[in-house]
């Protein structure tokens, strides 16, 4: 099928067989209306990357500011690997896990 990056609901036809490509989800099962990709788009590289640059940014900013009134320059680099630290962090917490645990994916998505 090729690669592709992201799924589009609605995008194969449904079967009525569960657990096929298109067919709805049951009931209680946790692939609800959000589906099994965890939420990713064609613009989540592009999240991801602002939010590391935006931790650095943050963090380094309020490390440059503490620094220039301390007069300690370590706080700034300090203060932007805490900030990538923190957006790391964030990342893994929202991207981190495609599928639930005992749930693995199945055909392509392996």
């Amino acid at each position: 099928m090729g690669m592709r990056s992201y799924r589009r609901p609605g995008r194969y036809a449904t079967s009525g067989a569960p657990g096929a490509p298109g067919a709805p989800a049951a009931s209680g099962s946790a692939a609800g209306a959000a589906g099994d990709d965890n939420g990713l788009t064609m613009g989540s590289g592009w999240t991801i990357f602002s939010y590391l640059i935006s931790g650095m940014l943050a963090y380094g900013g309020i490390g440059w500011v503490i620094g220039h009134f301390t007069h300690v320059s370590l706080f700034f680099p300090i203060g932007m690997l805490i900030g990538l630290g923190i957006s790391t962090g964030w990342i893994v917490y929202k991207y981190g896990r495609p599928h639930q645990q005992g749930n693995p994916p199945k055909g392509d998505d392996r």
